[in-house]
């Protein structure tokens, strides 16, 4: 079974059903699939793997047996082969003792500790966001683009005056024109995002007016008073106690939207820039935050949304708006540089590092002890693994000063397994347990840095046992 690089398991029933399950699996991990579904398991992702006794109502069923995975965390997942027969069934034994030789091989070519997979890792969360982001820049324009006939709407509002007898009635619709009238009932809704109505005695000059929930709640049935209308809508209800005015949209306030709507959308586009940089991550290293983005962001609205309000049709004509937006451009771009060393330069480096140091020539220290002494790790003196830059060694620290090679030929890997109360490091290492020429040892480090070592180990391993001497 040493010898196992893949194996398929495949029914052996003749029922139609059957024919759509197969499991399979190889260097990657198990695949399987039903009727209805496929799935696959990397090797890292499972635990152990056990044989369960089918629980059956028929007494010639209950010998049957299946395999179940139990994963790293906890949950177990039944496979739907192979299947044992009522009577012995050594083809069953021996299919299962080939995945179990698969698992012993692979398993330490993985981390043997699920990769915790967040919204800030390379690979989760970006494309939903860098989608939001064109959204929301559209939204922006939109608002930008309503700002001139806003602006308009508002103008000529200011300068309506009220309607003479002399207007002519092409124009009357512009001018302000006053008519009486007699609240009949209002009706107030409770909630905010409806509105509120005034009904007029006799249905005149209309039946109903929409008002604010203050509004409906001031009036009282029987009030007398006058409308004001303009462009065929009622802009004003005047009354002896109380007054109401409809809301005019203002070009300022839709600047300020145009600019939230850009401004908000630097955020995902950030985060979205974040990820590209760190696409050579690894997928349970997390991403810095774009927090820093985010507060230059913060600092641009400031200085931007003010600018927006006061001078939503003046940006590019006003001196004063030019002379405003000039010194805020000079902080924001400082900010956004200060961010850009803060989290991009940082990940760019860290994409580097994540790649094999043992392939570029660079070394790299990672974290790692062996937990008996040896040869090569006199009295425990060792914390870091050194990879890249020469042969795999044990250091005392993050550098080469007093480092021993570790002889890979003679370390055969048994189990990778999480750190017990026994073991003296942190909880959450894993552990590898080796085999030093016959000598039982351990070595424990971060899941993903173990995962790392024990690679290049078997990377090394390889190159030593291929070359041959010379004659």
């Amino acid at each position: 079974m040493a010898d196992v690089w893949n194996a398929t398991c495949r029914p052996r029933w003749r029922r139609v059903l059957w024919f759509f399950v197969r499991v399979s699996a190889d260097a990657r991990g198990l695949r399987f699939r039903t009727l209805l579904r496929r799935r696959s398991v990397p090797w890292g992702d499972i635990a152990e793997l056990r044989v369960h006794r089918k629980s059956a109502r028929t007494p010639w069923a209950r010998n049957v047996r299946r395999v179940s995975l139990v994963l790293h965390d906890g949950r177990e997942r039944l496979l739907p082969l192979p299947r044992s027969r009522p009577s012995g069934d050594p083809d069953f034994d021996a299919e299962v003792e080939a995945l179990r030789a698969l698992h012993r091989r692979y398993e330490a070519t993985y981390s043997s500790k699920v990769p915790s997979v967040s919204y800030r890792t390379p690979r989760r969360g970006w494309v939903g966001l860098l989608v939001l982001c064109p959204v929301l820049l559209a939204c922006a324009a939109m608002a930008a683009q309503s700002v001139s006939e806003t602006a308009s709407y508002e103008q000529a509002w200011k300068s309506a005056t009220a309607c003479t007898a002399g207007t002519p009635a092409t124009e009357r619709g512009e001018c302000l024109h006053t008519i009486p009238a007699v609240i009949s009932r209002t009706e107030d809704n409770q909630s905010r995002r409806r509105p509120s109505w005034l009904y007029f005695t006799g249905g005149r000059p209309m039946e109903r007016v929409d008002v604010s929930r203050d509004a409906a709640l001031e009036f009282r049935a029987g009030d007398h008073v006058e409308l004001t209308v303009w462009r065929g809508r009622v802009m004003k209800v005047a009354g002896k106690r109380y007054g109401w005015h409809a809301d005019v949209p203002t070009a300022g306030s839709m600047a300020v939207f145009a600019g939230v709507f850009a401004l908000a959308a630097g955020y995902p586009a950030a985060h979205s820039l974040l990820s590209l940089l760190g696409r050579r991550l690894r997928d349970d290293r997390e991403l810095p935050p774009a927090l820093p983005f985010g507060g230059a962001l913060v600092a641009t609205a400031l200085w931007l949304l003010p600018l927006c309000y006061l001078h939503p049709t003046t940006l590019f004509s006003s001196p004063v708006a030019i002379t405003w937006m000039a010194a805020g451009s000079l902080v924001t771009l400082g900010l956004f540089v200060g961010a850009w060393h803060t989290t991009c330069a940082p990940g760019a480096a860290a994409g580097t590092t994540g790649k094999s140091a043992a392939g570029n020539n660079e070394e790299e220290f990672l974290p790692a002890r062996f937990l008996e002494d040896t040869d090569y790790n006199p009295h425990g003196f060792g914390t870091h693994i050194v990879l890249g830059g020469g042969p795999l060694a044990v250091a005392p620290g993050p550098g080469r000063f007093a480092a021993k090679p570790i002889p890979v030929q003679r370390l055969a890997l048994k189990n990778v397994r999480r750190a017990r109360g026994s073991d003296p490091v942190d909880r959450h290492w894993d552990v590898a347990e080796l085999d030093d020429a016959g000598t039982p040892v351990r070595l424990a480090a971060e899941p993903a840095d173990l995962a790392r070592i024990l690679r290049e180990l078997a990377l090394a391993k390889t190159s030593v046992n291929t070359v041959r001497p010379g004659p």
